[in-house]
């Protein structure tokens, strides 16, 4: 599947078949992330790769409850003092590099950000230092959502100056 159509395909997933992707599956998608850029390349992202049933359940309950059928939980944390500015931005491009390889692999994700930071970081000991700024459910899907509806396109983006439309220019 080419990005294009992974982009296009993807859907927040919020129901899972509770199958466990493969290690092989979880480090391509782990990897992507890795290779994402970063302001300035400091690389302030951490990820937490969750498999342990008994956490994942408590993860659903200190966020949505859904993710207890998720096959994985990828929590995104960062150092915010290895880049002040940027970091939550940094952790936002590798967290969708990971999505989008994730729906190359046929697996549903779905970005949470509802969830009780203090509670996750006992969970999983993660340092004070450290924040959390997301996280991401992954499984096969049990169910895809329809598509939800977006902007127009002269909506979306103006050319050259504020409110005029983007159009394709021929």
């Amino acid at each position: 599947m080419d990005v294009s159509k992974a982009i296009e395909e993807r859907r927040s997933v919020r129901n899972y078949t509770g199958e466990i992707p493969s290690e092989e599956v979880v480090y391509s998608i782990i990897e992507s992330g890795r290779l994402a850029p970063s302001a300035a390349n400091r690389q302030p992202c951490r990820f937490v790769v969750v498999w342990d049933r008994e956490k994942i359940r408590k993860i659903a309950k200190a966020s949505m409850h859904f993710l207890s059928k998720a096959g994985v939980i990828i929590v995104g944390t960062a150092e915010p003092k290895l880049s002040p500015k940027w970091y939550p931005v940094d952790l936002g491009i590798a967290l969708e590099h990971m999505v989008l390889t994730a729906q190359t692999q046929g697996l549903g994700t779905c970005w949470i950000g509802a969830f009780n930071e203090e509670e996750i970081k006992s969970i999983l000991e993660i340092p004070k230092n450290v924040t959390i700024i997301a996280m991401i459910g992954v499984g096969y899907p049990k169910l895809i959502p329809n598509p939800t509806s977006r902007k127009n396109m002269e909506e979306f983006a103006y050319r050259d100056k504020w409110k005029n439309p983007y159009t394709r220019q021929k």
